[in-house]
């Protein structure tokens, strides 16, 4: 388990489904027509194409026009949902499970931000033809999805000190923040000269659309883009020098909101950049106060395809009765931890808030007292059992810029890391496009 900030963790959840407007997660009831995708061993349905397609559509009510043809528009949406399928998939095989309880807070929160209660939602949903059922399915696939980047996030991405204190020094405008989005044209590995002239002239086909303004950018990347997310108009969110590459970095202090970049040849293809906004991090980053940092160690058991549930927790109990009949922390989780970026500091996680690793996970280190061991939980990650090591009070001034570094660097690393994951899990996949009566066979990822 690596120490994943709870402003990197909280950004993860602030765009889970209970964060989505009804009009995009609208699943309209329609009667199952055919099968438009194997993935694996579930199905992509027609009817759920259809319906995600009318709600693309939807958003760009009026604004038709810009989007790409039906059939460019419907592969672009059928491979965001094979990818679904196949998240949902792992995070089901990994143990992850969305309860009753949780899906229904996520449906009331819906709710609320829609001005209304969860009666009040089912009457809406019924009056405009949408299935509750479906629209269920979907909040509860969605908020696997973003269970599973958690998960990823705390299993595989770390930040060092070091790599702050060295973001840090680096920062020439500290706290300036670009809202940018970008438009990728890809280009398969070890592409040859033919496919990089291509991919060239594509690219300078599309800004001298956007020059002559007859495309606005975020349907151009809808329309052409490669990267996954396109369907957002290729919007990249919030990011800090550091987080863009030094090619386009070094124009920032040149542009000015509006303006658009490119293209440049990267390690995916060629990419167009937006600068959208500017902002002073500083302004966002709140005044600090003294809060309460703990020390403490753990031993994680993994749940996966090759131990379940009961298994692992039979593991971590038996582990916790040789701690607590006297065999040292350290030496157990050195032996015994699957979490392999703590494992080799005898379960070390060093000092952090409450929080650092989730509120599960944070309640059982309150629980405690130093030097005491925690009964054995639960989280995404695993079975836990936490050894509470010391207590302090820490000015949070500087941690809060120090924070920002951090999620910064774990974004990024989140975004890399998580867009390889998905390549491998569409690469290694079964996924037969149906056409009609046609089956097309696939098995190559998306370009990322």
């Amino acid at each position: 388990m690596t120490k994943t900030l709870p402003v990197l963790l909280a950004s993860l959840l602030a765009v889970s489904t209970a964060s989505v407007p009804l009009q995009v997660l609208a699943q309209q009831s329609q009667p199952l027509d055919r099968i438009a995708a194997v993935v694996d061993e579930d199905v992509v349905l027609q009817s759920e194409l259809d319906r995600a397609i009318q709600n693309i559509k939807a958003q760009y009510a009026g604004r038709e026009a810009q989007l790409p043809p039906d059939d460019v528009l419907s592969r672009q949406v059928l491979e965001r949902l094979v990818l679904v399928k196949l998240q949902v998939a792992r995070a089901e095989s990994s143990g992850i499970k969305i309860s009753d309880q949780e899906l229904n807070q996520a449906l009331n929160a819906i709710a609320q931000q829609n001005g209304s209660n969860l009666d009040a939602l089912r009457q809406r949903l019924a009056k405009d033809g949408i299935d509750f059922n479906d629209f269920r399915a979907s909040v509860r696939d969605e908020i696997t999805v973003q269970r599973l980047r958690q998960s990823f996030a705390q299993s595989r991405i770390s930040v060092s000190e070091g790599e702050v204190d060295a973001a840090l020094k680096q920062q020439a405008t500290v706290g300036t923040q670009y809202h940018l989005a970008h438009i990728l044209i890809g280009l398969p590995e070890g592409a040859n000269a033919d496919q990089i002239a291509t991919g060239q002239k594509k690219a300078d086909g599309v800004k001298a659309l956007l020059d002559k303004g007859e495309l606005d950018f975020n349907a151009a990347a809808v329309r052409y883009s490669d990267s996954p997310n396109a369907l957002e108009g290729g919007d990249l969110g919030w990011r800090t020098l550091d987080e863009i590459p030094n090619a386009f970095a070094q124009m920032m202090g040149q542009m000015k909101a509006g303006d658009v970049i490119g293209p440049l040849r990267g390690p995916s293809g060629f990419q167009l950049l937006k600068l959208v906004e500017v902002r002073d991090a500083n302004a966002t980053a709140g005044t600090g106060n003294t809060v309460t940092e703990y020390h403490a160690r753990h031993i994680l058991v993994r749940v996966n395809d090759q131990q379940d549930n009961a298994a692992a927790k039979a593991k971590i109990e038996t582990l916790r009765a040789r701690i607590t009949g006297g065999a040292d922390f350290q030496a157990v989780a050195k032996e015994a931890s699957e979490d392999n970026n703590s494992k080799g500091q005898g379960g070390d996680l060093g000092w952090f808030p409450a929080d650092a690793f989730g509120p599960d996970f944070g309640r059982q280190v309150e629980s405690v007292a130093d030097g005491g061991v925690s009964q054995a939980f639960r989280t995404d990650a695993g079975w836990h059992i936490v050894q509470r090591v010391a207590t302090r009070q820490t000015d949070a001034t500087n941690d809060n810029q120090r924070a920002q570094v951090r999620e910064t660097i774990g974004r990024r690393k989140l975004e890399e890391e998580y867009n390889r994951f998905l390549q491998e899990l569409r690469g290694e996949a079964y996924v037969s496009f149906r056409s009609g009566d046609r089956a097309e066979n696939t098995a190559t990822p998306p370009q990322s």
